[in-house]
């Protein structure tokens, strides 16, 4: 059961909206933009015309791209080189995303805490890794566009932008980050990692925001996911957080999400009775609530005393050789003591035990579903008399035995007097004389 759903994790994109890097350069425009006919940059004539036809005249992305490119090319040591090339990254970013992170190293080689262009580089990194078929290269790629996210989390406000401003923009980007890191932390099994970044990306939105599909409703349900993956298995966050991200998740997402949350359910508790009380608190809440409780399931332990709970003394013998092998394998010593003491010294059959090893003294079989499934013994016969044909390996036999000892670590029990049983055949009718 232990895989991804990863099909949502290639539906849904690791990106930012481009509404968010276009809010950046607005806000960085109004901060920072050089005012050069105001007289705060000075530049000869023909610069000027040359950086007013590329900032001021173009009206697209696409037009407005080449020609910073050629203002740049032309004045490569420009007094406004920083904000030509951040404006060259927004352009970009708008149509082709491997040229912004081009133009976002170059911003950050001028400016290593840019906001801004540390964004662009998580966001179109994060994309291309998407992209990527090759596990390790796509891994790597992960690695580098968390490693600009975790830049981006530290970053210093700029010294021309209010604190108010940074602020803003830092909250609109903080959700990508942290999901970035979350998933990069998801692919290396980083569990711990992966959970605290997605707890503080949905502590960084909106909560009306994590149920609508995107990024935080997908990254709700990888938030369980990594919870059922840990060591040891989390199953009741699993089966919260699995649960929320299955009641607002499209088709077919819906019935994936809800597989692994039902899974996750009955591994804990045993059953799907109660169930309706989880769904109803993943509903209503981000986060478990305190007075969510989920029942354990019952150890086999607890099943075993159980069911000498409801057993006389007297109708021990009478149990099934199933349920007698369950209390002495898993019951406390006390059940298991009670259980053997009723049929040590007495004869019974063992029926269809199969065949594990065999010699002229000894037989090992195993009777229980677990055990055959396994290959493995839980009963060992010694024989009353040694055996002259020996049954092959793997085949059913039903033997008669008495109890003799047991071992509850490792699991055994030992009969001895065994013997194999066969049916008597029936004497044919002898026809009468007329």
């Amino acid at each position: 059961m232990k895989k991804a759903v990863s099909s949502f994790l290639a539906a849904a994109a690791i990106m930012a909206a481009p509404g968010v890097l276009t809010n950046f350069a607005n806000a960085f425009a109004q901060a920072t933009a050089p005012a050069a006919g105001a007289g705060q940059v000075q530049m000869d004539p023909a610069e000027y015309t040359a950086y007013d036809n590329a900032v001021n005249k173009q009206t697209t992305p696409q037009t407005q791209a080449p020609a910073l490119e050629a203002y740049l090319q032309q004045y490569p040591k420009s007094a406004v080189k920083a904000d030509v090339l951040q404006r060259l990254m927004i352009d970009y970013s708008s149509f082709d995303p491997a040229k912004a992170v081009t133009a976002a190293d170059n911003v950050l080689q001028l400016d290593p805490n840019n906001l801004q262009a540390l964004t662009v580089e998580v966001v179109f990194r994060a994309q291309a890794a998407g992209a990527l078929t090759d596990p390790a290269a796509k891994q790597s790629a992960m690695d580098t566009a968390a490693s600009y996210a975790t830049k981006a989390l530290a970053t210093t406000k700029p010294e021309k932008m209010s604190d108010a401003d940074f602020k803003a923009q830092l909250d609109k980007i903080t959700p990508t980050l942290y999901s970035t890191i979350g998933n990069d932390a998801l692919g290396k099994k980083d569990y711990p990692a992966a959970i605290a970044a997605f707890k503080s990306e949905l502590a960084a939105v909106p909560v009306a925001t994590t149920q609508q599909v995107g990024a935080p409703l997908q990254d709700t349900f990888f938030l369980g996911q990594a919870y059922y993956l840990s060591t040891p298995p989390d199953y009741v966050n699993c089966t919260f957080y699995t649960t929320r991200a299955a009641t607002f998740a499209p088709e077919p997402y819906k019935s994936q999400f809800q597989s692994v949350a039902t899974y996750c359910y009955k591994k804990f508790h045993g059953g799907v009775d109660g169930y309706d009380v989880v769904k109803a608190a993943a509903q209503a809440n981000l986060n478990p609530p305190s007075d969510l409780a989920i029942k354990p399931a019952p150890t086999p332990a607890d099943q075993a005393s159980t069911l000498l709970a409801g057993t006389k003394t007297e109708d021990i013998p009478k149990l099934a050789v199933s349920d007698k092998e369950f209390v002495l394998q898993n019951g406390k010593p006390e059940d298991a003591e009670k259980v053997f003491a009723t049929v040590k010294g007495k004869a019974e059959k063992i029926p269809e035990g199969v065949v594990i090893s065999a010699t002229p003294d000894t037989l090992t079989v195993a009777v229980s579903d677990d055990a055959i499934q396994a290959k493995t013994a839980d009963f060992t016969f010694t024989m009353k008399t040694p055996l002259k044909t020996l049954p092959p390996v793997g085949t059913k036999i039903t033997l008669i035995g008495t109890w003799a000892s047991y071992t509850q670590s490792p699991f055994m029990i030992t009969m001895s007097d065994g013997e194999e049983f066969k049916k008597a055949v029936a004497a044919k009718p002898v026809p009468r004389r007329r």
